[in-house]
């Protein structure tokens, strides 16, 4: 048998599929493997490319090929889709999968390391324990208004209910009502206690970094949106230019060009929602903060005269991300623009 030179691999929990083809293309092997069979049958092959595409466990499975000194590229499963022929099924994903790796003009996606994927998942189990958070607190304050005790929006009137809550002698709660209230205040205090080690191990791996030290001098980025970038792009030069990171984010207009005519609409909202959410509440940050004491910023300030401020934020967004790229590949520090004098 001639020898495998790409391998399309099509990953699940228990069942995989194997699509491998020589140089010229030609099929060489196209076998279902279980899980334990994986590692055995790569660990056989000569060193070859192999594809996979960048969904759950795909990191960990391009690890261990690495590993076996495989060549390992990730492909977002949107642009691996165009390949399938027909129907849905494993040996047609991962004939697919063989297809798109060979492509030229494929995008591939970094291999993350057990570390980055470590300050993820802290920044991943934030946002649910946020969520939470609102839940409980809404929760109470809904079972509380039912027997007619309200409060003022905020942390202070939701403080002030779970104080009537804790008092026993206040009668205009029912026994069963008070213990299942009880409950919800008893959890959100261990879901707040959780968010603030969670933020105080996310402030810690964003001032471990160099690179997270000085992507925080850049005005609307602080730790959290620092660590998310640090464990985010794992290799910022995979982007040819600042622009590339700020599509990838999904802050430049989405195009609807044709015949000629360029049609420019809202951004596209593409790739990472938690980037771009972050970056534009920072953007957010720092118009209020030049409203108030200026900046040195002349565009910003015409621009916020023309657009809506949010606009303005989206705008300033873009090109936060392009200033977080050129620090990330270049190695230089922030520095503030000068005004240029008449």
């Amino acid at each position: 048998m001639e020898k495998i030179a790409t391998v399309g691999l099509d990953i699940a929990k228990s069942v995989f599929q194997v699509n491998g083809v020589d140089a010229a293309g030609e099929v060489l092997v196209r076998k279902r493997l279980s899980r334990a069979r994986v590692i055995p049958f790569f660990a056989k092959l000569p060193r070859c490319l192999v594809g996979i595409e960048a969904c759950s466990t795909s990191h960990h499975w391009a690890r261990e090929l690495i590993a076996l000194e495989h060549d390992v590229r990730l492909m977002p499963a949107q642009y691996v889709k165009p390949y399938v022929k027909r129907g849905k099924n494993d040996a047609a994903d991962a004939e697919a999968i063989c297809e798109a790796v060979m492509r030229p003009t494929m995008r591939f996606v970094t291999v993350k390391t057990p570390e980055q994927q470590s300050v993820m998942m802290l920044h991943r189990v934030r946002l649910m324990l946020n969520r939470q958070r609102t839940q409980l607190s809404n929760a109470t304050r809904a079972h509380m208004s039912e027997f007619g005790i309200v409060a003022p929006v905020g942390r202070i009137g939701l403080e002030r209910l779970l104080a009537i809550v804790a008092d026993k002698d206040d009668e205009r709660i029912p026994p069963d009502a008070r213990l299942c209230l009880e409950t919800l205040g008893a959890q959100l205090a261990i879901v707040k206690e959780q968010i603030l080690e969670n933020d105080r191990r996310i402030r810690a791996s964003a001032r471990d970094t160099e690179v997270g030290r000085r992507l925080m001098e850049i005005p609307g980025i602080g730790p959290l949106l620092a660590s998310a970038f640090v464990a985010s792009v794992a290799d910022p030069r995979l982007f040819k230019t600042g622009r590339d990171l700020a599509a990838w984010i999904g802050l430049v207009p989405r195009q609807n060009s044709s015949g000629g005519k360029e049609r420019l609409g809202g951004i596209s909202r593409a790739g990472n929602q938690y980037l771009r959410q972050m970056l534009v509440v920072g953007s957010m940050a720092v118009i209020r903060h030049a409203e108030r004491h200026g900046t040195k910023r002349p565009w910003l300030i015409e621009l916020m005269k023309r657009r809506a401020k949010k606009v303005a934020a989206v705008a300033l967004a873009n090109k936060t991300a392009r200033m977080v790229w050129a620090l990330m590949t270049s190695g230089e520090h922030y520095r503030e623009p000068q005004v240029a004098h008449a």
